[in-house]
């Protein structure tokens, strides 16, 4: 990564997506994830590596949307690796990313769940 902020615990990430979505910057927000991170977006499908990241971003944020930040709920750490999540505003379910520390000692998205639905019953 350039010198762009990074995420020196789990919890900043969630922040750094939001201000850099609400910037437009979808080159930034893809810089929040590992090389071949996974992300189970849009939903049903999945996007695979950085790069493809970036270009879904790049589509998602040409409408210009706005991302208020969430309240995370509390992180689980276990050695490098932790579990982010966020309960979203619009009671949608959850979200929830598996995140891991580098060598720098900054954090990277790894695997990203940005839409659970509440399951139905029956």
């Amino acid at each position: 990564m350039s010198d762009r902020t990074k995420a020196m615990k789990p919890e900043d990430l969630t922040r750094l997506f939001v201000e850099r979505s609400n910037a437009g910057d979808a080159e930034g927000v893809a810089a929040l994830y590992e090389q071949d991170a996974v992300m189970a977006y849009p939903p049903g499908e999945q996007t695979v590596g950085r790069a493809a990241i970036q270009t879904l971003w790049e589509k998602v944020l040409v409408n210009s949307p706005h991302f208020t930040p969430e309240e995370p709920l509390p992180t689980l750490v276990c050695g490098d690796l932790a579990l982010t999540s966020t309960p979203p505003k619009d009671g949608a379910g959850a979200r929830a990313q598996v995140v891991r520390r580098q060598p720098d000692g900054s954090w990277l998205r790894v695997l990203d769940q940005p839409e659970f639905t509440k399951p139905t019953s029956g």
